[in-house]
């Protein structure tokens, strides 16, 4: 069972270094996961994650705190907003933008409810 979480961490790992270069796939809940994975298949590189200069910070204050940036709260919406707006000008059906439109707002929802960092 270590192996299919070691696996599935690295799998993580890998979409959420993607998701800093790649506009709308989000990195932190990636490297989230990827903690997750990582703390049930291997402490090396569990720790090395969560003391990471760049990915260890917002992994710490979830697991501290349930914590977001501010800043990071922004990002967040706005790529929802660019997402939702893709999606509308590439007239995907309205029943498909109506459930896009539920689901981003219950995200949206849950990330402004949690504090701030």
């Amino acid at each position: 069972m270590r192996i299919l979480w070691l696996l599935a961490g690295i799998v993580s790992f890998l979409l959420g270094l993607i998701g800093a270069f790649v506009p709308l796939l989000p990195t932190v809940p990636l490297m989230l996961l990827a903690a997750y994975f990582f703390a049930r298949s291997s402490e090396r590189l569990h720790h090395w994650l969560i003391t990471h200069p760049r990915f260890g910070p917002a992994i710490q204050e979830w697991s501290d705190r349930r914590a977001i940036a501010r800043p990071t709260k922004w990002a967040a919406t706005l790529s929802m907003i660019a997402g939702f707006a893709l999606s509308v000008a590439i007239g995907l059906r309205p029943a498909l933008l109506a459930l896009q439109a539920v689901v981003l707002l219950g995200v949206a929802l849950f990330i402004w409810t949690r504090p701030d960092t």
